[in-house]
């Protein structure tokens, strides 16, 4: 029983997002070729439960959106909270913050309105704004070929500390020279799919 106990610790550990007991089951058999009862599953998340249950770990099992996910215990929750978001907020680059600003300020805005006020390619940087949950698809435009459109999470408002969108900054209490977007001088900036608004 031990060796299908880890087994299925290591396909919760490795899983993304919360696997499925079926998903677990299929996985399990296809990988011993033969049958594996719901009954020995079931008695190995169980021994599985009771053992992250102990004080000395930090992680619990949890039966989760319909499927199976290791999370941390909630005495610990600030601390990962805090690791996550000096995490964020040291990974975005320039061009993902660039990026960032337009959709908060634009919102809802399409992929080609970014890249016509940024005068640069923002697939790369939305792929990294949606990954991080800061930005959101929330619908499709009206206009030809109805392109997704994006707007900015509660998440976003937690990494910038407001309440709401309307705590932003007014535009017109930035410098036009200092706070320029889209500059030629930014080393992250991605390559050009636009003609540069300036040209």
């Amino acid at each position: 029983m031990d060796f299908l106990k880890q087994h299925i610790e290591a396909l919760i550990f490795a899983s993304p997002s919360a696997i499925p007991f079926a998903e677990i089951q299929s996985v399990l058999q296809e990988s011993f070729q033969t049958e594996v009862s719901t009954e020995a599953i079931e008695s190995a998340l169980e021994q599985i439960r009771n053992t992250f249950l102990q004080e000395q770990f930090a992680f619990e099992l949890v039966e989760i959106a319909g499927g199976y996910q290791f999370l941390t215990k909630g005495a610990f929750h600030n601390t990962v909270s805090i690791h996550l978001k000096q995490t964020t907020k040291k990974r975005l680059s320039q061009a993902a913050l660039e990026t960032l600003a337009i959709t908060a300020y634009k919102q809802p805005v399409s992929r080609s309105e970014l890249e016509e006020i940024r005068g640069v390619n923002c697939d790369y940087a939305l792929q990294k704004l949606l990954e991080k949950e800061l930005v959101v698809i929330v619908g499709r435009s009206e206009g030809p070929g109805r392109p997704l459109l994006y707007g900015t999470t509660e998440k976003f408002m937690d990494y910038m500390g407001i309440k709401s969108l309307k705590d932003l900054p007014k535009t017109k209490d930035f410098k036009e020279v200092e706070n320029a977007i889209g500059t030629s001088e930014s080393p992250e900036s991605e390559p050009s799919s636009a003609p540069n608004p300036a040209e």
